[in-house]
């Protein structure tokens, strides 16, 4: 670490540490800088400073580095002293290149990108600091709690590169309050929503350049929290892992903003009362499946769930909240424990109010759905979703002969040009990288 060769062309700046920009970590030149002890791409990375491994009498060095997608960084070091070594990260102006991949015919799929984000926690709630990894495979006991029992929660948030190339997230401190609500519901530690936030950054910033360029899609962020400990008798695993990848991804339906079309389910339920229907867990999202499958063989886009009480009352899609419109009328299901609380849908409520709607959380029935004027699915991968019909015990009744409704193009319009940055945001819901 204090080798010639390290610390080849370095100069004094014994100021620069004081002023910076977080952004992500580098991942060639920087991480020759780094300690080379281990022989894996895997480093140590805080939300402010990257930590030295071994002592350094310097007090305060920098340099340019570039890295191997054709990013430049300027690098800071300082200390003060001999073991407080640390590495600031600061960007430089010249763009990142995109990575290389067809940008207009994206889909909704898993694409391997360059960095993961892993942290570790005890039973007691203690997490560890956490690590950029390279993408790849991670290892588990066959006995984990997330294998064997299910104990495991997910979340799901965007990123999306503006004109100017600064990057938005939207609302990521709601994702991280969800995950805390869902963690106590199945008894597992979760971050703190600012170990959460910093977490999600840190693992977008390593990611840029995978990010679609502005219009193109953007970079869907998937923080997992699991039950990665062994446990052999059902209780809650001893150890945790907090885990975040990301991959751009377009059109979650393959329609785009075209109509969907719903069949109702009628026999199978997603949730029942009391149950875990209204946090993020890995099960909610396999007991859709069968039902999904089959309407996805039938033609149809995707499930409406209906209470499992009784049985015509509108629950969500498979994925995704549920919204009617009949005039100036706009009424979804009331969470009631049953419903994710949708953050997307949260959002969209609170644009509607904005706009003069009235809006309602409340039972909705088949009927009043069958006699709505346009109806909408909601979600952070499908955003806005018109629905094109609705199919229910063999009748279809379709919505609008002009294609997607007055209402939902409304509201997608005012939501996405705030979650890309073409708008004032006025909510102060995006969250600005860079």
């Amino acid at each position: 670490m204090e080798s010639g060769g390290a610390l080849a062309g370095l100069h004094r700046n014994p100021t620069c540490h004081h002023h910076y920009h977080l952004l992500r970590p580098p991942r060639t030149a920087v991480n020759n800088l780094l300690s080379s002890s281990s022989s894996t791409d895997k480093r140590h990375f805080s939300p402010l400073t990257l930590k030295f491994q071994k002592q350094s009498h310097f007090a305060s060095y920098s340099c340019n580095c570039s890295i191997d997608d054709g990013s430049a960084f300027q690098v800071a070091y300082s200390a003060s002293g001999p073991t407080d070594k640390k590495c600031f990260l600061y960007k430089s102006s010249a763009p990142p290149e995109f990575a290389n991949i067809d940008w207009d015919n994206l889909g909704f799929g898993v694409m391997p990108t360059d960095y993961m984000y892993k942290m570790k926690c005890t039973q007691d709630g203690n997490f560890s600091k956490g690590e950029l990894q390279r993408f790849g495979n991670i290892e588990l006991s066959p006995a984990s709690g997330i294998l064997n029992y299910g104990q495991g929660l997910f979340e799901g948030l965007k990123a999306y590169k503006r004109h100017d190339g600064n990057i938005l997230l939207f609302r990521p401190e709601e994702n991280a309050l969800r995950m805390k609500m869902g963690a106590e519901r199945i008894c597992m530690p979760s971050p703190s929503v600012e170990q959460f936030v910093e977490a999600v950054k840190a693992t977008v910033l390593a990611n840029e350049r995978w990010i679609p360029p502005p219009g193109k899609g953007s970079l869907y962020i998937r923080p997992l929290l699991m039950g990665s400990g062994a446990i052999l008798g059902v209780a809650p695993a001893p150890e945790y892992t907090f885990l975040i990848y990301v991959s751009p991804v377009g059109n979650y339906f393959k329609e785009g903003m075209a109509p969907i079309n719903l069949v109702i389910e009628t026999e199978m339920h997603r949730a029942t009362p009391g149950g875990t229907g209204g946090v993020k867990t890995i099960g909610n999202y396999a007991a859709v499946l069968k039902a999904q499958s089959a309407a996805k063989a039938k033609g149809f886009s995707d499930v409406l769930y209906l209470d499992s009480v009784n049985k015509r009352y509108l629950e969500e899609v498979s994925s995704c909240n549920v919204f009617i419109v009949k005039g100036n009328l706009i009424a979804t299901p009331a969470i009631k424990g049953t419903i994710l609380p949708g953050i997307t849908r949260k959002s969209i409520i609170d644009v509607a109010l904005s706009q003069g709607f009235q809006v309602e959380e409340r039972q909705v029935s088949v009927d009043e759905l069958l006699g709505a004027d346009e109806v909408f699915c909601t979600g952070t991968a499908v955003v806005v979703s018109p629905v094109g019909s609705i199919t229910h015990l063999g009748k279809r009744v379709s919505y609008g002969s002009d294609g997607v409704g007055r209402v939902s193009k409304q509201l997608y319009s005012t939501l996405t040009s705030l979650q890309m940055g073409l708008a004032t945001d006025n909510m102060n819901w995006t969250v600005e990288l860079k």
